[in-house]
C-alpha cells in the first residue's frame, strides 16, 4: 500500500498548485494537505450561497494558502491564475443533484460552460499544467453489475450527472486536440470534516451526522438497505494526490471510493452508536428523491489501486467518530 507521507507528498514540496473550490469541503482538503506538503497554494471560490465555500476550513493553514474570489466563468481571471501553475485540481461546480431538477442552468452554464474556460485559459496560457478533475460516481447512473467498474457505459439519469460527464468529455478532448495532461476522477459518497452542514441537498452522511448531534432523529428512506461505498475525506484527498504525481496517470479514468459498501441503514446504526442519545427512524422517499435514486451502488477500485497502491484506510466507524468531534469542536463555524 502507498505511503502517502513518505511516497507522494514529498514530490508536492515547492510545486505550484491551484485549487477551483478550493473553499469547499474538497478543495479546502486537499488545500491543507498541499499546504502540509509545502507546495504554494492558491484556492479559488465564488463563494456561491449553500455551496460549501468557508474561510474557516483552511483556517489551520491559513498563512499558507493564497485565496482569490472569482468564479470559474470569468475568462480573464482564468488566465492569470492558471499562468505558471503545475497542478490545477478542479472541484468547482453545481454540486446539488436535487437543484437540477427545479433550476437546471447552472448545470450546464457552470459545470459545462465553466469547465471550457478554464481548459480554454489552460491552452492559451498553461498547456503543460496537469488537471485533475473531481467528478462524481453519479454519472454512471443505474448500473446493473457491481461493483460499478470504469468500463461502465455511463448512463446518467439527471441533469446534474450529465453535466459532470461532459465536463469530463470536454477536459478529455483537450487531452487529445491540445496535449493538456489530464486525471479524471469519479468519487463516490465522500464524507468528513469541513463539509456544509446547512441543509441536506448533499453529502448525505454529514447530514446525517448534524441530525445526531442535534439529537434529532436520522431519517433513513425506504428500507435504508440502498448501499454506498461511503469514504471518508482523507482517503478521498490520499487518492487525488497520489493520481496527481503518478507518470501514468494521465489520460485516465478512475473511480475513487470504498472496497468495502455500507447501506444506509448501517451508516444510520453507526452514527447512533457512535453519538450518545442519536436515533434513527423509517421515512418514505419523497417523489423528487424517488425521481433521482439510481439504487445500489459502489465502485470497483481495482484500477487506481493497481496503479497506484492507494487503498483506503478509514473504516465507517473510525470516519463517523472523526466527524463528529469535528463538528462538535467547530459547530458555530458550520451550522
Amino acid at each position: 500500500m502507498t505511503d502517502i507521507d513518505k511516497d507522494i507528498l514529498p514530490a508536492f514540496a515547492g510545486k505550484r498548485a491551484l485549487i477551483l473550490g478550493g473553499l469547499g469541503f474538497l478543495g479546502s482538503s486537499l488545500a491543507l494537505r498541499l499546504a502540509g506538503a509545502g507546495a504554494k497554494v492558491m484556492a479559488v471560490d465564488a463563494m456561491i450561497d449553500e455551496y460549501g465555500g468557508n474561510l474557516f476550513n483552511i483556517e489551520p493553514a491559513r498563512d499558507a494558502i493564497q485565496v482569490n474570489f472569482c468564479d470559474i466563468r470569468d475568462a480573464s481571471a482564468m488566465e492569470w491564475l492558471v499562468r505558471d501553475q503545475d497542478y490545477v485540481f478542479h472541484s468547482a461546480g453545481q454540486v446539488c443533484h436535487l437543484k437540477s431538477l427545479s433550476d437546471p442552468y447552472p448545470d450546464v452554464d457552470i459545470n459545462i460552460r465553466g469547465t471550457v474556460v478554464v481548459m480554454e485559459a489552460l491552452r492559451k496560457v498553461n498547456p503543460r499544467a496537469k488537471v485533475v478533475k473531481l467528478g462524481s460516481r453519479g454519472q454512471y447512473g443505474p448500473v446493473l453489475t457491481l461493483p460499478a467498474g470504469e468500463d461502465v457505459v455511463p448512463r446518467p439519469k439527471g441533469i446534474y450527472e450529465i453535466s459532470l460527464l461532459a465536463a469530463e468529455h470536454i477536459i478529455q478532448s483537450y487531452l487529445s486536440a491540445h496535449s493538456i495532461p489530464c486525471v479524471l476522477t469519479r468519487l463516490t459518497n465522500i464524507y468528513g470534516p469541513r463539509a456544509q452542514m446547512r441543509h441536506n441537498r448533499f453529502c448525505v452522511a454529514n447530514w446525517f451526522m448534524r441530525l445526531a448531534l442535534e439529537k434529532e432523529p436520522i431519517s433513513v428512506f425506504g428500507d435504508g438497505l440502498i448501499k454506498r461505498d461511503f469514504l471518508y475525506v482523507d482517503d478521498c484527498v490520499d487518492a487525488l494526490l497520489a493520481l496527481a504525481v503518478h507518470p501514468e496517470a494521465a489520460g485516465g479514468v478512475y473511480n475513487i471510493g470504498h472496497d468495502r459498501p455500507s447501506h444506509f441503514r448501517e451508516l444510520a446504526e453507526t452514527i447512533a452508536r457512535v453519538e450518545p442519545g442519536a436515533s434513527w427512524r423509517y421515512t418514505p422517499f419523497s417523489a423528487e428523491r424517488k425521481a433521482q435514486e439510481p439504487g445500489d451502488f459502489y465502485s470497483d477500485i481495482t484500477k487506481i489501486r493497481t496503479l497506484t497502491g492507494w487503498q483506503p484506510r478509514v473504516d465507517l466507524e473510525e470516519g463517523v467518530r472523526r466527524t463528529l468531534d469535528y463538528y462538535r469542536q467547530h459547530k458555530a463555524r458550520y451550522w
